[in-house]
């Protein structure tokens, strides 16, 4: 994984120069092998997948726009998004969708995001949010908590030579994406 990172690092800096792909094994972009075990009943100590995410250089903590990789025996998933923001920047992309639907649907509705990721992923709640329109055009894109791009590929892909250029392409179709929910947070991507 840490070869990964190191090797999409140049390419990360070309789609944008804001994302940090580091790759100490320690406090990088490489998400901890460890789980935690402390509310479950499953007590193994390590995760059944390698990840990493190459954050915004503002981020300090996973919940922040971002690119991510995913890599397991069962699949390999990889995309951009946010996952999970805080209360308050969730709020700024609600509203930017509603003060912005035109942009948010041309997103929706790009080509390059049906074609890698067959639309925009994230939980959402069951009802809309609270000073929320419910016929908003957008309710079920307003109502979610994460909002992400995610290509899933089986897990033979990292095997072969273009694997870096892959990923390297999704990140580049996701940056849509990526660039409304930086303006919706005002930093620049």
């Amino acid at each position: 994984m840490c070869d990964f990172i190191e090797a999409m690092a140049p390419r990360l800096h070309k789609i944008s120069p804001h994302f940090v792909a580091n790759p100490r094994a320690h406090n990088g972009s490489m998400f901890r092998i460890y789980r935690d075990v402390r509310f479950s009943k499953d007590k193994s100590p390590y995760k059944q997948h390698a990840a990493c995410q190459f954050r915004h250089v503002l981020g300090k903590e996973a919940h922040t726009v971002g690119f991510y990789v995913h890599i397991s025996t069962e699949e390999v998933v990889f995309g951009g998004g946010v996952w999970m923001p805080p209360s308050a920047e969730l709020q700024k992309i609600r509203h930017t969708i509603v003060e912005n639907p035109y942009a948010w649907g041309q997103i929706k509705s790009s080509r390059s995001v049906k074609q890698y990721f067959g639309g925009i992923g994230g939980g959402g709640l069951t009802r809309p949010p609270r000073g929320f329109d419910a016929d908003h055009e957008h309710i079920e894109d307003i109502k979610r908590k994460s909002f992400f791009l995610m290509r899933r590929a089986p897990p033979e892909i990292i095997l072969d030579d273009g694997f870096v250029s892959e990923v390297e392409k999704t990140f580049k179709a996701a940056m849509p994406l990526m660039k409304y929910i930086g303006y919706a947070q005002d930093i620049e991507v």
